[in-house]
């Protein structure tokens, strides 16, 4: 009995103290990670998003655009994330210091969106966002009910979309974006990742080390 009892307390101490060297190490340390202030450009980064896009945030949220999209770039060695244009660097803790609840995503049925705003040189305005989501796209589902379709009483509206074909707005109406709409737009575009944190450059192995 007394042989059972150290061996039960044995396996349970060999997997409770990596787990918590692990995982709470781990969460400890990335948990109290500060934002970087770069002495050259005398700006903190990352730079907080607007009240806007911390709407927008919620909105994308609630859609489960999580579900479809990733906003992680992955190291250049673990994959073409880089090379498709997703990110200029692999994705680090620091890109999320002021998020309280990052949508990383787990698969991508769609494209990473984690540098969507800061793309280069194709990177979308608010005109394109709103015309993708209305419409949708490939696999990406339409969400129209983002958008009033509204007679047009007056001057058209500066914010009504630009559309043809079958979606195109009745006669003498035309769709605009809701604010959840101009949002979740708001959001998409605030997420630039492109500053080059100390952590995010690639480390340089010189010849003689790797078998030190």
């Amino acid at each position: 009995m007394k042989n059972g009892l150290m061996l039960f307390l044995g396996l349970l101490a060999a997997m409770v103290i990596p787990w918590s060297a692990i995982v709470l190490g781990s969460a400890g340390e990335l948990g109290h990670q500060a934002p970087y202030y770069d002495e050259t450009d005398g700006v903190t980064y990352p730079l907080r998003q607007p009240g806007t896009a911390t709407r927008g945030e919620l909105v994308y949220r609630g859609l489960n655009c999580a579900t479809c999209h990733t906003q992680q770039v992955r190291r250049e060695e673990y994959g073409a994330d880089v090379a498709r244009g997703w990110g200029e660097r692999q994705s680090v803790a620091r890109d999320y210091v002021y998020r309280a609840n990052p949508e990383l995503g787990a698969f991508r049925i769609g494209p990473d969106l984690a540098n969507l705003g800061g793309r280069k040189p194709t990177a979308p305005d608010t005109e394109d966002l709103y015309r993708l989501l209305y419409e949708g796209s490939g696999g990406m589902p339409s969400y129209a009910f983002l958008f009033d379709d509204r007679k047009i009483v007056g001057q058209r509206s500066d914010e009504a979309l630009q559309l043809t074909g079958r979606h195109e707005a009745k006669p003498g109406y035309e769709i605009v974006p809701t604010a959840a709409a101009r949002s979740l737009a708001a959001y998409l575009l605030s997420l630039n990742s492109t500053y080059a944190y100390p952590e995010a450059k690639p480390v340089v192995i010189k010849a003689g080390e790797g078998s030190k």
